[in-house]
């Protein structure tokens, strides 16, 4: 089992603390941003492969910045794959 807290940037939310347990998404927690949409990916990747929610999160921006709370996420698990 593996856990990570990620400090964002650019995005509404202040961090994420996510949980995976052998290449699994196990538990995804935003810390603010906006709660329904923040609540809707959390419930959807748990039970998801690591790199599959990575493809699917990468690269998607909000509101013009070059970033999203979805891309953010998707970063804290490429960290969690590359350490």
């Amino acid at each position: 089992m593996s856990s990570l807290t990620f400090k964002t940037q650019g995005v509404c939310s202040t961090h994420i603390d996510i949980e995976t347990n052998d290449g699994i998404i196990t538990s995804v927690v935003f810390n603010g941003g906006c709660n329904g949409n923040t609540k809707g990916i959390s419930a959807l990747v748990v039970g998801c492969e690591i790199t599959s929610v990575i493809d699917k999160l990468e690269g998607i921006e909000c509101k013009g910045r070059s970033t999203s709370c979805p891309d953010q996420f998707a970063r804290a698990l490429r960290s969690m794959i590359q350490d």
